[in-house]
């Protein structure tokens, strides 16, 4: 059975974004071998450490959203141990009831959002007819 996990890399060393892609690909390429699926990949760019890691100051932050059976989780983070290019990572499983009362929440603000849109188009269409009359 899939589950969806919410991953955070980071990536440290990373100069150029051309760089930065190309470790991710490299990263996300063990989440494929391992049968997992990638759903979105979102950068969060460079962000300094609060105190220095090791002898690293900063990093750049990359959040991916993937799709994998849960025994492989513990593979893949000891995969990532080998791989050099990525400083740090965490999963965070996805509960899919709470994203499913997020994504209703957020709709229905967007409903009374384009609502109020309406009503004060409506009350401008208003004023400006009783301007000209």
């Amino acid at each position: 059975m899939m589950k969806k996990y919410d991953a955070l890399y980071i990536f440290v060393g990373v100069q150029k974004d051309e760089i930065l892609e190309a470790n991710l690909e490299k990263a996300l390429a063990e989440v494929s071998r391992l049968g997992g699926n990638i759903l979105e990949k979102v950068s969060l760019g460079k962000r300094t450490f609060s105190r220095p890691m090791g002898k690293h100051e900063s990093g750049a932050y990359v959040k991916v959203r993937l799709e994998m059976d849960p025994s492989k989780i513990a593979e893949l983070t000891n995969r990532y141990h080998l791989v050099e290019e990525v400083f740090r990572v965490q999963f965070l499983a996805v509960d899919e009831r709470r994203e499913a009362k997020i994504a209703a929440e957020r709709q229905a603000r967007e409903e009374r959002q384009a609502k109020r849109e309406a009503a004060i188009a409506a009350a401008r269409a208003a004023a400006q007819t009783a301007e000209e009359a």
